[in-house]
Formats: C-alpha cells, structure tokens, sequence
C-alpha cells in the first residue's frame, strides 16, 4: 500500500508537468485530468474521487474566490485611476529606483504580520505593476521581494495562524519565536527578496499586466497620501481584529456590540469590500467618472480574475487528492521510527508534507503534531523548541509546485507561465526555506 501511494504521487506529479510543461495543456484541464489519475492509482473509489475534487475545489474558493474577485476590483480602480502610477513615484522620489525592491520587501514583511498572505498580496500588488512601468524594469524585481516579505512573515512570525498553532503544539514560548523569527527571516528576505531578484531579471523579463485600460495622465492621478490612506483602511480593519482576538486584549473589557463590528468589519471579505467602496467613490465618483465608465472598469478587471479563481481552485483540488491518500503522513510517520536531531525531523517532515499535499499552514500543524511526541521526556531548553518551530516553519514553505494554490495565484497574478512560477516563486520559497534552516542549526549549537 505504502508504495502504491509514494508511485501514484510521483507519477501524478511527472503526469502534471508533461502536460503543462510537453503539451502545453491548459493547467486547469491538466490539474483535474492528475487529480483523477492520482485517485485511481491510490486506489480510491471513483465516487471518493470527485468528491475530493470538489471537496479541495470548494475549501479552497470559499475564501480565494472572494478575495481575489474583490482584489482585482480594488486593482482595477487603483490603476485607471494612476492612484498606482502615482504611489510608485512617491516610493520611487523616496527611496529611489535603486532602493524600491527594499521598500516593497519591508513593506510586505510589515504587512503580512496581521494580514493573511494572499490578501496583503492582492492588496500590495498594484503598487509592483506601476513600479515597474515607471521605470521600465522587471515586475519580477519588485514582485519578488514584496512575496518574499509576505511569506516570511506568513510563516515565521506570531501573531499569523501558522507559527502561532506549531508554537502552541510544540509548547513553544511565543516571545523566543518572535524573537528567532526575525533572526531567520531577515537574511532570509534579503536573499530571497531584492538580491534573488536582482539576479532573476537577468534572465527573466516580466512586463507588467494591466487590469483596465491605459490609466489617467500624470496631472489628473490622485494624491499618494490618498492612495495610502485607501490601501491602509483594510490593513487596519483586519489588524485591529487580530489584536482583539489575540492574547494581548482581552475582548471581554469591551461592550459586545464593540466586539461585534470589530469581529464583522475586520474579517477580510468586509475589509475589501469597504477598500473597494472608499476607491469606488474618492478615485471614480469623487473625480467625475461616469457609472458607466466604473462598470467598464470593473467587467475588465474580473476577465483576469476568472483564471486566477479556477487555477487557484484546481490546484486547491489536487492538494485534497494527496492530502486523502494519506500519502504525507505515512511517509512522516515512518520517519518518526528513526532518530535524527528533533529539529532536523520537523524540518523533514513538515517539508515531505509541503511537497506531497501543496499547503504550508497544513504542513506546519500536521509536522508540528508529529515532532511533539520527541520532545516529551526529553530535556530541551525553551529557546530550542523556538527553534524547532523555525525549522518546522521552514520545512514548510520549500518547494511550493504545481499543488499549492499559491504557485497558481502568483503565477496568474504576475503573468508568468508555469516555467518561469518554477524559476521564480519556486525557488525563492526553497531559498526562504533553506536559509531558515540554516539559521535555526546554527542558532541551535549556538545557544
């Protein structure tokens, strides 16, 4: 049975590339032909097999569906408008052309503590496309380095859900991993961010998509401090919302009607919602475009947000294909039988896990559930099980491929192909990955 399942996963992800990558098949069409070749090798029921498909489709558009549609609304706006164009030129007179990809890396690193990574992604990712514009040069030179902070922050740093759950599993000290963290995932934004990028766009030239048509001039965009205040109503909804269900607050000093908004206007559906509202009237209305014109605005920016939400939504599938044949835990519970440094295993394990089934968070909890049983008994100090939270955070986030629904959303969002998702997206996960590694041995043998 064990080997049935480790060749129905190596086949079905062989089977996936030659598609895409030899037959150029549409990777939609391709992601739901292997899921259904997957489930018929791992021997499930055909009728098992389609509901996992919709099972993995509908967990995963439930919420991307949303926020991407709101997303590229909220995009749309901010480039007709030249609300975009007119951000990146303040960014560029204040940190320069040279120093831009540092400003987005920081940004997306601040960012992303409170807010989920694929929203503040969505958010984030009109500013990349004006950047690159202004200055003629790579979106790949702005876009990597805002992922890099995003996904560093997403997985190494409380109060996000990922590090949060493996620290409480672990028995972790939250203020260690914090602290370990930023030790980690600083060097690790600086390679995989503006220097990994710098060296990418030698070789990869990505030009900057448009989700309307061509925005307004230069004398009629909007303030940089409009455009600012816009983008931070939503980041500071869903923040004011984190703090309040975070140990920090307690909830229960306030009235529950206050606790109701927060609860309602911070999630992050309510958050764009109002983002798109407050761009639909300062940067349309406000400024004398007709309905007509913000309706047009619209339809175009939802025609680049349909392949994203069915990518996004295929590759959810495949994820729920090999999460089902229980492929990853069989392999991580055998590694279990064996002996190896306990932060070394969780790295292991929780990126054996990341390859076979697509989602970090995923990865982090279910390594995190299967390193604790090594720590029982054994006499670690706090500051090392922080460390193994590292590890196991950084085993997470190697590899993102073909079944991780981010590959697809930054792959469509940038306007790269599969090849290049693998150059870029693919490879600097795997760089946050190893340095994060890295870092946590040596601070292991150092402390």
């Amino acid at each position: 049975m064990e080997i049935q399942l480790l060749l129905a996963v190596g086949l079905g992800i062989a089977l996936l590339l030659f598609l895409i990558l030899k037959l150029k098949i549409q990777a939609f069409l391709a992601l739901l032909i292997v899921c259904i070749f997957v489930g018929i090798l791992a021997g499930m029921p055909a009728g098992d097999i389609m509901e996992t498909m919709k099972e993995g489709m509908g967990s995963t558009l439930g919420f991307v569906a949303t926020v991407v549609g709101l997303g590229a609304l909220f995009g749309g706006i901010l480039e007709q408008s030249g609300g975009a164009k007119a951000l990146a030129s303040f960014i560029l007179k204040k940190t320069g052309e040279k120093n831009a990809p540092w400003a987005m890396m920081i940004t997306g690193f601040i960012v992303a503590i409170p807010v989920f990574f694929d929203v503040a992604f969505i958010i984030l990712v009109p500013i990349t496309y004006a950047l690159s514009k202004k200055t003629g040069k790579s979106l790949i030179l702005y876009a990597i380095p805002l992922l890099a902070g995003l996904a560093i922050t997403h997985c190494f740093i409380p109060p996000t859900p990922g590090p949060i759950a493996v620290a409480d599993i672990l028995g972790a000290d939250l203020g260690w991993v914090i602290l370990f963290g930023f030790a980690a995932g600083i060097p690790a934004a600086i390679l995989s961010g503006p220097l990994f990028a710098r060296l990418l766009t030698k070789s990869l030239y990505v030009a900057p998509k448009s989700f309307t048509e061509d925005s307004a001039p230069e004398d009629q965009m909007p303030s940089a401090k409009m455009i600012t205040a816009i983008i931070f109503v939503p980041i500071f909804l869903i923040v004011l919302n984190t703090l309040m269900a975070s140990p920090l607050v307690d909830a229960s000093d306030f009235p529950n009607w206050i606790n109701y908004m927060i609860d309602l206007l911070g999630h992050p559906f309510t958050a764009l919602i109002i983002a798109n509202l407050l761009a639909w009237y300062f940067l349309g209305v406000k400024r004398g475009v007709t309905k007509d014109k913000l309706l047009k605005i619209a339809a175009k920016s939802f025609e680049s947000a349909g392949i994203i939400i069915l990518l996004t939504g295929a590759g959810g599938a495949f994820k729920q294909i090999l999460i089902n044949t229980g492929a990853g835990e069989m392999i991580a519970n055998n590694l279990n039988e064996s002996f190896i440094n306990p932060l070394l295993f969780g790295f292991i394990v929780a990126a054996l896990i990341r390859v076979l089934q697509g989602s970090s968070t995923v990865a982090m909890i279910t390594a995190a559930g299967i390193t604790a049983p090594l720590l029982e008994g054994a006499n670690y100090a706090e500051s090392q099980i922080s460390l193994i939270v590292i590890a196991v955070a950084s085993g997470a986030l190697i590899l993102s491929h073909v079944n991780d629904s981010g590959f697809w959303l930054v792959g469509q969002y940038i306007g790269l192909n599969e090849k290049q998702t693998f150059k870029s997206w693919t490879v600097m996960t795997t760089i946050i990955s190893l340095v994060g590694l890295g870092v946590s041995s040596l601070l292991w043998y150092l402390l």
